[in-house]
């Protein structure tokens, strides 16, 4: 291990949720759950060969990860990632959620500035309906402040915007998700 690989919070690991696992040596799951900690620090020679995916108690280890499996290697640098954030965890899972199953980058290709640079928009609340139509209208007011201004001055009853046409046009990317509690949309302009 690198003597750098371990200079980020450790409470960043414990967002990551816990770890089930396989024992390929064993032949066998892995009894109990793994911290993040635990699967960075898996010695495969003296332990034998593992693979490790999230157990689902983290939803932006689940959002990221899915099913897939997950290695030291990746965990260090999502540590590492997170921590030049300086910012909200969880927003920083979707936004490299964003990155690496949407736009297809590896995760060793991330920083702070380029997950910035994906202009990627998180909108969270406690149900997909509101959080769709609080999305739409800031983003038409953001993105068309001109036609914006018209439709909100207009003194017809009967001008409408609606918002699901709006996002669902093909200048969007968006993709519903739910985190923990939360109902979050993740928008990006195509």
């Amino acid at each position: 291990m690198d003597s750098n690989e371990g200079n980020f919070d450790e409470r960043i690991l414990n967002t990551f949720g816990t770890f089930e696992g396989f024992n390929f040596r064993t032949q066998q799951a892995i009894d109990g759950n793994l911290t993040a900690r635990e699967v960075i620090e898996w010695n495969h020679d003296a332990k034998g060969e593992a693979e490790f995916w999230p157990s689902g108690d983290s939803p932006g280890a689940r959002l990221l990860w899915g099913g897939r499996n997950v290695t030291a290697s990746e965990l260090l640098r999502l540590a590492k990632l997170l921590a030049e954030t300086n910012g909200d965890e969880d927003e920083a899972f979707m936004r490299v959620h964003y990155a690496v199953n949407v736009q297809g980058k590896g995760m060793d290709e991330l920083t702070a500035n380029t997950l910035d640079d994906f202009g990627i928009y998180v909108f969270r609340g406690s149900n997909f309906y509101d959080v769709r139509k609080d999305a739409a209208y800031e983003l038409f007011e953001t993105f068309y402040p001109e036609l914006y201004k018209i439709w909100d001055e207009s003194p017809c009853d009967g001008l409408h915007f609606d918002t699901d046409d709006f996002l669902d046009s093909p200048s969007w990317w968006t993709e519903e998700v739910k985190f923990g509690d939360e109902a979050v949309l993740l928008v990006a302009g195509l």
